[in-house]
């Protein structure tokens, strides 16, 4: 990558997050510069299809410029007051209400943080605390899954499964346990179909409540589609399954909805999607589309009326219900809603992609576990298709492969030996079929490569 004066200048000051910060220093970053619609654009000039919506966030499309209007206007009204205090304003009501109004019923309030880590932190004590007020404060253990994502701060980090981010800083803190993922491709037994195996994975969680107990255990924490571990889509037998448990043994159930929620699986959440009702759901990125920090925890009638007995919630941030992106949000939603975004993932954009996504990696030997819901999708890497076969030295090879993508102004992510893609929730066709060409040329260039090093 060629180094930019910007870029020299920003490895100077800049601390880059999940980065190899001196390997960056070495290699230079890329500069964006502007971005409209899919596409980003660097400060050499080169148009980047954007096929990770930011980071999964930026469901509206770059440049929709009445967001910055609406963020103008509000600035000049009220650029900031704090939702502590008995106070509030017009802004944070307004999005209260347009939330309810999208959200399943029964779930008529939401708590506001800045990011969806904030989000997830919150509920983990939220969790607890319902239960202290119920009469129940044994049950404080949080249950989640490896390989789930639930954030970067200690907490998310805790209740995620990546064990290198709990190899460093101490992590999980106590109170956490974590059950294998449903990822049937890796895991399932000769002959076992995938709604057996959906099941058995279910059964896992049973099996840790048991071993735990469950009137120590406050609730189970699940992604719908674990994003940031692969795009893992459980079997269709999973997720109702997982709620029966959850009842069985009164615990609460909550879907971490940051990557899923509003219309990256072609509904407005994705639980909806996947088939089961969460007690409590966590959510940001797509609530603003990116435009500005926000994130939203919508808490449940039954968890509402516990947590009203329990007194002070000692727990919020400076930014909760922050009044411009409290608007900004709004008019996100709104969009969301007045141009049926969300409809025509689920109608057209979202089945279109998933069709020519399978056709087009059916071509490639190293590539297999090709899967996809509604405008989220992924693949992964093997040394072979037939034994199912992993690359050794999990990581490189996706990451060889991202390269790849990168130098061809393609954005897609490697996530260990998982590829994965989130465009934009307003990709057309036409530029599905852009973008999956450009994928195409660039894996046969990855196969070609690989080929060479294994001498195949």
């Amino acid at each position: 990558m060629t180094q930019t004066a910007a870029s020299v200048q920003d490895m100077a000051h800049h601390l880059h997050p999940f980065s190899d910060n001196k390997q960056l220093k070495e290699s230079g970053v890329r500069v964006i510069e502007k971005a409209d619609g899919i596409y980003i654009y660097d400060n050499q000039g080169n148009k980047i299809i954007d096929g990770m919506a930011g980071l999964w966030c930026v469901n509206i499309g770059y440049g929709r410029k009445e967001l910055g209007d609406i963020a103008k206007n509000q600035m000049d009204e009220l650029a900031y007051y704090n939702t502590f205090f008995k106070t509030s304003h017009p802004a944070v009501i307004n999005l209260s209400a347009k939330l309810a109004e999208v959200a399943p019923a029964g779930f008529n309030h939401v708590f506001y943080t800045g990011s969806g880590s904030e989000s997830v932190d919150s509920m983990m004590r939220m969790v607890r605390h319902y239960w202290a007020s119920v009469g129940k404060p044994s049950k404080t253990i949080l249950i989640g899954r490896w390989n789930g994502y639930h954030g970067s701060t200690i907490g998310g980090a805790s209740m995620g499964g990546m064990k290198g981010m709990h190899a460093q800083g101490g992590l999980p803190i106590p109170g956490i346990e974590h059950i294998e993922q449903p990822w049937y491709y890796g895991l399932h037994n000769e002959g076992e179909t995938p709604e057996e195996f959906g099941l058995r994975a279910a059964n896992w969680l049973e099996e840790r409540i048991i071993e735990v107990g469950a009137d120590n255990v406050a609730a189970f924490v699940g992604e719908p589609i674990q994003g940031a571990g692969g795009v893992i889509i459980p079997p269709s037998t999973y997720w109702p399954r997982i709620q029966e448990i959850c009842q069985k043994y009164n615990i609460l159930l909550v879907a971490d909805e940051v990557i899923c929620g509003f219309g990256r699986t072609g509904s407005w959440f994705g639980h909806e999607t996947l088939g089961f009702k969460p007690d409590i759901f966590t959510t940001a990125k797509g609530l603003s589309s990116g435009y500005l920090p926000i994130g939203a925890v919508f808490v449940g009638d039954k968890v509402v009326e516990g947590i009203l007995q329990g007194g002070e919630f000692n727990h919020g941030f400076t930014y909760a219900g922050h009044p411009v992106s409290a608007a900004v949000a709004l008019k996100n939603v709104q969009i969301l809603q007045d141009e049926k975004i969300i409809q025509n993932v689920h109608d057209v954009t979202g089945p279109y992609m998933q069709q020519k996504w399978r056709e087009m990696l059916a071509q490639f030997k190293y590539v297999d576990d090709v899967r996809g819901v509604g405008l989220i999708q992924g693949f992964t890497l093997v040394k072979n298709k037939a034994t199912r076969e992993m690359f050794p030295n999990e990581g490189e090879t996706g990451t060889a492969l991202r390269d790849i993508f990168f130098r061809n102004n393609l954005i897609m992510r490697a996530c260990g030996d998982h590829i994965v893609a989130s465009p934009p929730l307003t990709i057309t066709k036409e530029e599905i079929d852009l973008m999956l060409a450009t994928a195409e040329k660039c894996i046969q260039e990855f196969e070609a490569n690989m080929d060479a090093k294994l001498g195949a």
